[in-house]
């Protein structure tokens, strides 16, 4: 097999091809291909033109990166632009904004509990927030769950999530783990999964409730 392999690439270099380029047809190794051809002499011309092949890849490769560099510095200055319009949270602010979230996240079916589900760290920040400084839970009253996929490390993901949010993993359901094929799939986009604050207390989830459907009166019912 590997007298093939050796023919194959020193076929190609013959033929004036390149390191990267006989690797990139064959799927072989550098350090193979480079021993097995090293002792072909390249024509002049076949110099000449890998040279030439070399500066335009590069030159093209300069152009793309300065083109993303731009777009980037472009897209950068908007970002900064509009963090103006913000130079700190009240506490109105932050109410409104926790409120929303729940409309948006939370769960609206229990009516004995609070919670609220998420897979990006900052949702999860913002709502621990809302809910110590606005709705005053207190750090016992919190309960915390994980839903996960095979692939995660147990251990480090109630640690990462304890760290997120501040609640002990002494106050942590049991971690789900998803058996499923599907969450193959989210391995790289969900790399802890998401993560499920609890507060069991009816009062703070019918005050919620009423936030939101005063919001939705103000919004939808008196536009003006």
């Amino acid at each position: 097999m590997k007298i093939i392999e050796k023919e194959k690439a020193r076929t190609l270099r013959k033929q004036g091809k390149s390191i990267n380029q006989i690797i990139k047809e064959t799927g072989l190794t550098k350090s193979s291909v480079s021993v097995w051809v090293r002792d072909i002499m390249l024509t002049k011309v076949q110099k000449e033109k890998l040279s030439e092949r070399g500066r335009s890849v590069e030159s093209i490769e300069k152009r793309r990166i300065s083109r993303l560099f731009n777009e980037n510095k472009k897209r950068q200055i908007i970002i900064d632009e509009a963090k103006k319009d913000f130079t700190s949270i009240s506490w109105e602010q932050l109410k409104l904004i926790g409120i929303i979230l729940y409309l948006g996240e939370g769960g609206k079916t229990n009516r004995n509990m609070v919670r609220l589900s998420n897979s990006d760290p900052l949702v999860i920040k913002i709502m621990i927030k809302f809910f110590r400084e606005i709705c005053k839970v207190p750090d016992s009253k919190f309960r915390a769950s994980i839903h996960t996929f095979q692939h995660a490390n147990i251990l480090e993901t109630e640690k990462y999530w304890s760290k997120i949010s501040g609640i002990p993993r002494s106050q942590f359901f049991k971690t789900y783990i998803k058996p499923s094929a599907a969450s193959l799939q989210k391995r790289s986009t969900l790399p802890f999964g998401t993560f499920d604050i609890y507060v069991c207390d009816t009062k703070l989830f019918l005050t919620i409730t009423g936030w939101i459907e005063k919001i939705k009166d103000l919004v939808i019912e008196n536009p003006k």
